[in-house]
Formats: structure tokens, C-alpha cells, sequence
């Protein structure tokens, strides 16, 4: 499979493609007589796993990591659980960080309704905040 029909079976690009590739995500294909890379049709499923990683917030260097684990002939199974439990506590973390900056942010917005407009100070640059 060349790379561009590796591109549209996989919603990439083809920079991309060369991007996993540079990284180390994909190993280098073999090249047919007049040069173009020539995946094998296997590459798909690869790209995918890539992409879910991604959309699961692991970063391609995490990625990477599985893949190589699984390109050694050993199952990531474990080293996956790990990643998605730290990813799970990052997210926790986030959620409450979150969650914080919306009642600070709640409570501005309320006290600016309960102002009178237009009272900030000459050397205010706004009194809700």
C-alpha cells in the first residue's frame, strides 16, 4: 500500500505518515523499484492504535513506548494500565482544577451583576476582577 492510499485508510495525512515514521512509530517500509514506501496492509491497524492512544490523551511518546514493548514480542498489557490509571489521576486533577476556577469565575460573574455599572475608579482597570 502506498502512502497515499495508507492516508485515506487511515484519515491522515501524508506529513503525518512521515512524521510517525521520523518518530519511530512505524517502522520504515520497504521502497518498490521506483522508490514509493510500500506498507504493508497490517500499517492500518497500527495508525489506528495511534490515534485512539492520542484521543485517550497519551502523549506519542507514551505511544511509542507500547508500540516498541510490542514490537519486542511482549504484551504493553501492564505498561497500558499504568499509562491509563496516571492518565486517569491527570484528568481527576484537571476536573478539580477545574471545578475551582469555575466558582472562582461563577463568583465574579455574580458580583459583577450585583455592581453598578461603570463605578470602576479612574485608575481601575475593571472592579470585577
Amino acid at each position: 500500500m502506498w502512502i497515499g492510499e495508507l492516508a485515506n485508510a487511515t484519515g491522515t495525512t501524508t506529513k503525518t505518515l512521515r512524521f510517525y515514521e521520523s518518530e519511530g512509530l512505524m517502522p520504515i517500509p520497504p521502497r518498490t523499484s521506483s522508490g514509493y514506501r510500500d506498507y504493508p496492509s497490517d500499517t492500518v491497524q497500527r495508525i489506528d492504535f495511534i490515534k485512539r492512544g492520542q484521543a485517550a490523551g497519551l502523549t506519542l511518546a507514551q505511544i511509542g513506548e507500547i508500540l516498541h514493548i510490542r514490537d519486542g514480542g511482549n504484551t504493553p498489557c501492564a505498561h497500558v494500565q499504568s499509562l491509563l490509571s496516571g492518565r486517569l489521576k491527570e484528568l481527576d486533577d484537571q476536573i478539580a482544577d477545574l471545578l475551582i476556577l469555575r466558582e472562582t469565575v461563577g463568583s465574579l460573574h455574580s458580583a459583577s451583576l450585583r455592581a453598578e455599572p461603570a463605578a470602576c475608579a479612574p485608575n481601575q482597570v475593571c472592579q470585577y476582577i
